[in-house]
C-alpha cells in the first residue's frame, strides 16, 4: 500500500466545511491503481442532508433577489479559478476517474466555459407582453426561480455534468444541494470550492457526499425540494421519479444504447474511426457512447477488418501515460458488469473477434482494466444488443437495407444518441427524421455535444421534460408567473 498521508475532505453546508454528523468516512481510490487513495470523504446521513436543505431554503429569498449581474460575477470568478488550477484539477480527475489527463483537462476547461456561458445567458431571460382588449390593463409573464434544487450527478463526467446543472440553477436565482457520485467526490468538491472562493453567499450552494442509500431519499422527497436534476442509470432515475412529489419538477438524463449505422456508400475508414472514438474513448463510459454498429451486409466484412485493425492499435494503460487511448473502468462494479456482458455475448451466440479479457498482469495488476471488445454476428435480440453495458464493448449487427437498419436501431428502450455514415444526402436527411433519438448525427460520432445546444434523450433515455445545455437549459430552473396590471 502507498504510505502517503490521506487527506480528509468535508461537506460544505451553509458556507462552512464540516464533518458529517455520522462521524464516518469513505475513501476514493484510483481505478488505475487501487492502492492509490485519492482522499477520504464524509459518509453523510440524512441529518447532513436536512441541514443542507435548511441552509439552502434559508438562503433562497435573498439569492432570488440578488441582481443577475452579481450572480454572473460569481460564476465568472469561479470559472477563472477552475482555469487557473486546470493542471492540478485534471490530475486529480484522472486519479479519481481514470480518463486520460488530456481529456480530464479538457473537461476542466469546458466546465469553466459552461459557467461563463450561463453567466451571460442568465442575464437574457425575459418574459412576454400579451395583447389584450382592455386599454387600461397590461398583461405580462415573468420567469422566477423555483427554490431549492437537488443536483445528483454521476462519475463519468464528474465536473462538466455538475457544471451544466449547477450554473443554470444558480444564475436563475435558485439554491442548490449537490450530491456527487461517491466514486468521484474530489473533483466535484473542487467546483464547490471554486464557487466558495468566488464569494457565493452561505447556503446558496451546499455539498454532501455519501451513499445514495443513506442520503438519497431526503434529497428526493423533502417538501422543500422544488426540483431534482439527475444524470445516471435509467433504473436509478425511475426510482427517483417515483419517490418525488408530483409537485416536484424532475429532469432525468439516463441510459443509452446508441447505434451507428454504416451504409453501403460509407467511407469505411471514417466509419471505423467513428466507431473507435464513440465506442472506446473514455473506455466506453459515456452515455452517448457507440454500443451498436449496424452495418450493411455488402460492406460488413471490410468494415470489421478495418475496425479490428484500429482496435488492436489502441494503447491501454494509466491515464498519465503518453498515447494511452483506453484507461481503466471507473470501479470494480463497472468491471464486473462489463465482464458479465462479454459472457452474455458468448452465451447468446455472438462471435467474439477481438478483446474481451480482463488485464491483470504487470502494470494492470492493481487496476480495473479490460480489453476493448468487438462482437460480430450479433442478433438484435441478444442482450449485448439490447441492454446498456457502459464499457468498451461494441456489437456489430448485419442488415440488408436502410429500412431494416432503422428498425433495428429503434428497437430498444433507449433513444439518446444515434449516427449514420453515408454519402447520400437523401439517406442522411431521411435518417434524421426516422431515428428515435434526442441527438442525431451524420458522419460524426455518437458522443459529444455542444454546450450551447440542447441535450437530452427520448424514450427511457430521459424524462423528456426539459433539455439540458444551451439556452433552453435555463427553462428547467424557472417557472412562469402571469401578471395582470390594471390602471
Amino acid at each position: 500500500m502507498l504510505t502517503t498521508q490521506v487527506k480528509t475532505f468535508n461537506n460544505y453546508i451553509n458556507g462552512e466545511w464540516q464533518e458529517s454528523v455520522s462521524q464516518k468516512q469513505f475513501v476514493s481510490v484510483n481505478p488505475a491503481n487501487t492502492e492509490d487513495i485519492v482522499g477520504s470523504f464524509q459518509a453523510s446521513n440524512e441529518q447532513d442532508v436536512l441541514a443542507a436543505i435548511d441552509a439552502a431554503q434559508a438562503a433562497f429569498p435573498t439569492w432570488a433577489k440578488t441582481s443577475p449581474s452579481k450572480r454572473a460575477a460569481i460564476l465568472n470568478k469561479a470559472a477563472s479559478i477552475l482555469e487557473e488550477n486546470a493542471d492540478q484539477y485534471a490530475e486529480e480527475l484522472t486519479r479519481e476517474e481514470g480518463k486520460h489527463v488530456t481529456d480530464a483537462k479538457n473537461e476542466v476547461i469546458r466546465s469553466a466555459q459552461t459557467l461563463r456561458f450561463y453567466a451571460v445567458e442568465g442575464q437574457t431571460i425575459t418574459g412576454e407582453t400579451f395583447p389584450n382588449d382592455d386599454p387600461d390593463m397590461k398583461v405580462i409573464s415573468e420567469k422566477e426561480p423555483l427554490g431549492v434544487i437537488s443536483v445528483i450527478t454521476p462519475w463519468n463526467f464528474p465536473l462538466s455534468i455538475p457544471a451544466r446543472k449547477i450554473a443554470p440553477a444558480l444564475i436563475t436565482g435558485n439554491t442548490v444541494v449537490f450530491k456527487p457520485s461517491s466514486d468521484t467526490p474530489l473533483i466535484a468538491l473542487r467546483l464547490v470550492e471554486a464557487l466558495h472562493q468566488a464569494g457565493i453567499p452561505k447556503g446558496v450552494i451546499n455539498f454532501v457526499t455519501g451513499k445514495a442509500s443513506e442520503v438519497g431519499d431526503a434529497l428526493v422527497n423533502h417538501p422543500a425540494i422544488k426540483a431534482i436534476t439527475f444524470t445516471g442509470s435509467t433504473a436509478a432515475g425511475e426510482d427517483i421519479h417515483k419517490k418525488s412529489s408530483f409537485t416536484t419538477r424532475t429532469q432525468m438524463e439516463l441510459g443509452g444504447k446508441n447505434p451507428l449505422i454504416v451504409m453501403d456508400d460509407a467511407d469505411i475508414e471514417l466509419a471505423a474511426t467513428l466507431t473507435i472514438n464513440g465506442g472506446f474513448s473514455l473506455t466506453g463510459q459515456a452515455c452517448t457512447g457507440t454500443s451498436r454498429v449496424i452495418v450493411m451486409k455488402n460492406v460488413r466484412e471490410q468494415f470489421v477488418e478495418k475496425l479490428i485493425e484500429k482496435t488492436s492499435a489502441l494503447k491501454i494503460g494509466n491515464g498519465f501515460e503518453e498515447g494511452v487511448k483506453i484507461g481503466p473502468l471507473a470501479n470494480e462494479k463497472q468491471l464486473k458488469n462489463v465482464l458479465k456482458y462479454i459472457e452474455y455475448g458468448k452465451e447468446d451466440g455472438a462471435s467474439l473477434v477481438f478483446g474481451g479479457e480482463q488485464l491483470t498482469e504487470g502494470q494492470y495488476k492493481q487496476g480495473y482494466y479490460v480489453q476493448p471488445t468487438v462482437f460480430i454476428n450479433v442478433k438484435p435480440d441478444h442482450r449485448i444488443a439490447k441492454e446498456e453495458i457502459f464499457g468498451p464493448v461494441v456489437a456489430v449487427i448485419e442488415v440488408d437495407t436502410y429500412e431494416e437498419a432503422i428498425q433495428v436501431a429503434n428497437d430498444v428502450e433507449y433513444g439518446l444518441s444515434a449516427a449514420i455514415v453515408t454519402d447520400s444526402l437523401k439517406i442522411a436527411s431521411k435518417f434524421t427524421k426516422d431515428i428515435q433519438a434526442g441527438t442525431v448525427k451524420v458522419n460524426r460520432t455518437t458522443t459529444g455535444n455542444l454546450m450551447n445546444a440542447p441535450f437530452g434523450g427520448l424514450k427511457k433515455s430521459s424524462t423528456s421534460t426539459f433539455r439540458e445545455s444551451g439556452r433552453v437549459g435555463l427553462e428547467f430552473f424557472t417557472q412562469v408567473k402571469t401578471v395582470y396590471i390594471g390602471y
